[in-house]
């Protein structure tokens, strides 16, 4: 284990880190360092919320979960989970028992004296505001790119603990650079307000600028500002995961920023990969923890950086049937590029900012002539997947049969690049 204290960082707290990018983690170990570290922290008879991510992040849950766990029941006077929802759906009891790795319906046979709580993002109740960021500061954090004040509203669940402790994986992300850390309680647990706004911030900027983005990028002041007003004590549990097998090469702990940085090095080094040149194509395989297009864009988001202009990218997805059954709007809107809403803004300023982002994300970067009313995209993005024909049309995107879909010749082909189990390692140029 080794303990690191940056002082030129914004959070200036210390991080105990172990394993690397070159390394492969034993569980056991996982389990001891947690252990220790828990075991250093002013924690008997207080209250403690464990933010965890939901399905569509992949990392060894059950194992880090049941570490914690065994750290802290009977030492703090109450334990719960939060499932770090943003607006994704809500989780089943099935879900979680198969996310969390308890029986279904006993959650006390793995998790003796826990609460497991679905963040319930559409429900005013459950949610606290915590103050306002003002319009200035606003302007000052996205570099001039909005100037507006946001009301920073947070699930209650954070705040009526003592002590909010973040749980979950650090990869690649379209919207803030790299994803973990304050990331879990903005968006993660958050009001509405500030998604919409940390979202639309990420679009301006484009998802193809931000993604794999090192260090604290517009969007994760932002987030940082935010998680600033946290009434609870903050601190943080960021892993990087080995793509595909969910094993881990590192774990970080102490201060939300300053973990998530150390975690971030390390995912940089090993969920990125380079190309020396474009392709012309990429099929994307997306894995069945993605059930829809808001969640699948991912497949999109991590190669659009190393296709050539004009080239395609195919999204791969024969068990998903919907674009998004929680944001309807986006099959009304469709996917555009980021000019085409900001020049007819008067048309589209009413509607969620986190939708409109999305929509950008799975479009890409590209242009939009108001005078002409022409949107030229610079890559195309043909959905093979179990949605209907007439709707991916109608979203202004291609459509393909998935049955039409020849993995083997794809994989053949030297201007195609098949990426298996697609959404969370990056490709980008030299």
């Amino acid at each position: 284990m080794t303990q690191v204290s940056d002082p030129e960082s914004p959070a200036a707290g210390r991080v105990a880190t172990v394993g690397g990018a070159d390394q492969v983690l034993e569980s056991d170990e996982v389990a001891g360092f947690l252990a220790d570290c828990l075991a250093a922290e002013d924690l008997d008879g207080r209250s403690v919320c464990v933010i965890v991510p939901d399905a569509t992040r992949s990392c060894p849950l059950p194992m880090l979960l049941s570490a914690v766990h065994g750290a802290l029941v009977g030492r703090v006077s109450r334990l719960t989970v939060l499932i770090a929802l943003g607006t994704h759906a809500a989780m089943t009891e099935a879900q979680l028992a198969r996310h969390l790795g308890h029986p279904a319906g006993d959650l006390a046979a793995r998790y003796p004296g826990m609460t497991v709580l679905n963040h319930e993002w559409s429900d005013p109740d459950t949610f606290v505001s915590l103050g306002t960021i003002p319009a200035e500061r606003i302007a000052e954090l996205s570099e001039g790119r909005l100037h507006e004040s946001v009301d920073v509203r947070l699930n209650r669940a954070v705040v009526e603990h003592d002590v909010a402790l973040v749980l979950g994986p650090v990869f690649p992300h379209e919207v803030v650079g790299f994803s973990g850390g304050n990331k879990y309680f903005f968006p993660g647990v958050a009001g509405q307000e500030i998604i919409d706004l940390s979202h639309w911030l990420g679009a301006l900027i484009s998802s193809a600028e931000i993604i794999g983005t090192r260090g604290t990028t517009p969007v994760r002041a932002l987030i940082d500002e935010a998680a600033a007003l946290v009434p609870a004590q903050r601190l943080a549990v960021c892993v990087v995961a080995q793509s595909g097998t969910g094993a881990l090469h590192s774990v970080a702990f102490g201060d939300p920023q300053a973990a998530w940085a150390a975690a971030a090095d390390v995912s940089a080094q090993v969920h990125v990969r380079y190309l020396d040149a474009p392709v012309r194509r990429v099929v994307s395989v997306i894995p069945e923890k993605y059930d829809d297009m808001w969640t699948a864009a991912k497949g999109f988001y991590k190669v659009e950086p190393i296709v050539a202009d004009g080239g395609e990218v195919v999204i791969l997805a024969p068990h998903i049937t919907t674009i998004s059954a929680m944001h309807p709007e986006i099959e009304e809107i469709g996917y555009h590029c980021r000019d085409y809403f900001v020049q007819q803004w008067e048309r589209f300023a009413h509607l969620h900012w986190g939708v409109l982002a999305h929509s950008t994300h799975l479009r890409g970067t590209g242009t939009y002539d108001a005078a002409t009313g022409v949107e030229r995209p610079r890559v195309r993005v043909t959905l093979a997947t179990g949605i209907p024909e007439d709707v991916v049309r109608k979203a202004d995107l291609d459509h393909l049969d998935p049955a039409e879909v020849d993995l083997g010749a794809a994989a053949d082909d030297p201007e195609t690049l098949l990426v298996p189990e697609a959404g969370e390692v990056l490709f980008r140029l030299r």
